[in-house]
């Protein structure tokens, strides 16, 4: 086998290994459904909470819809224990809580 061959076979068995491992995967994301939320400072107050949660990347409140979508760590899944406790820890109640499907890191680019 000569030098380019070996090469792009190594190439190939290493790209599907890191897509086996979900390197490529988009990082885990919820949808908190939260009751009492009508306000920039609830927002401010549930923020707080969720960013003290190990694993929390980043959030996006929507006040209108009553809603906070949490983006996680890879590999870091958030339970709903974790985020009942912290939305009651800001003075609100979780209704309820469901991952978001979301496209792979590598199509969102």
């Amino acid at each position: 086998m000569n030098f380019r061959a070996s090469t792009q076979r190594m190439f190939l068995t290493l790209t599907i290994a890191l897509m086996a491992t979900g390197v490529l995967a988009a990082p885990p994301t919820y949808r908190l459904y939260v009751d009492g939320l009508s306000c920039p400072f609830c927002a401010y107050g549930i923020e707080k909470k969720l960013n003290a949660v190990e694993g929390v990347e980043s959030f996006e409140t929507n006040i209108k819809d009553g809603t906070v979508t949490v983006t996680m760590k890879n590999g870091a899944p958030l339970s709903e224990a974790a985020a009942k406790q912290a939305v009651k820890a800001a003075g609100f109640s979780l209704r309820k809580l469901e991952p978001v499907q979301s496209a792979p890191a590598e199509q969102t680019k």
